[in-house]
């Protein structure tokens, strides 16, 4: 199994990879390009996103400045809309379901490390895949941590760190995020 395909499965990978490193070579080249696109109409950005990007959906609009690790692991639904300065870091599937709106500088982080400190010390990472359902709100300055699951039609509040998953139609906020009880 190559350290590309551990990776994307969410197993201890080697982030010194040659493979892994031309990869990120080349998202670098394309967020260049992505990031001097500002006055670029909505169509020749959305073109720039699926020359990177796993799957972009009709309508989807992220406004640069974006930044992600390899971009082919992330997936964006129909009408999905990423705010200025939101960080994707996709070592693992992101998945962002239809008609959800992220506020700005917000970090989607599906990259993880050993909590042992020899494999630290080896550069050993990982990751766990975040799934973002339809119709969600995340406000502005969002933390969304590894693993993490949100459902559908739920809120997350501006600057809320999100460590566990939140249900479907709820509403979470703080540090750590916690569901408002209704």
């Amino acid at each position: 199994m190559s350290e590309r395909q551990k990776m994307i499965s969410g197993l201890p990978y080697s982030p010194g990879d040659p493979e892994l490193q031309a990869d990120q070579a080349a998202a670098k080249q394309w967020m260049a390009r992505y990031n001097a696109s500002m006055a670029s109409s909505p169509t020749d950005r959305r073109d720039l996103l699926r020359q990177r990007m796993g799957e972009v959906g009709e309508g989807a609009v992220i406004r640069p400045p974006f930044h992600c690790d390899y971009g082919y692991n992330i997936r964006l639904g129909r009408d999905v809309f990423l705010n200025f300065n939101c960080v994707i870091l996709d070592v693992c599937e992101v998945d962002i379901g239809d008609q959800t709106q992220i506020g700005p500088g917000v970090q989607i982080l599906a990259a993880d490390h050993p909590r042992d400190p020899e494999q630290r010390a080896q550069g050993i990472e990982f990751g766990k895949p975040i799934v973002i359902g339809r119709n969600v709100w995340i406000g502005g300055g969002a933390l969304i941590l590894p693993g993490v699951t949100i459902g559908d039609d739920a809120v997350i509040g501006a600057g809320a760190v999100v460590t566990r998953d939140v249900p479907a139609g709820a509403t979470a906020m703080g540090n750590p995020a916690r569901v408002k009880e209704a």
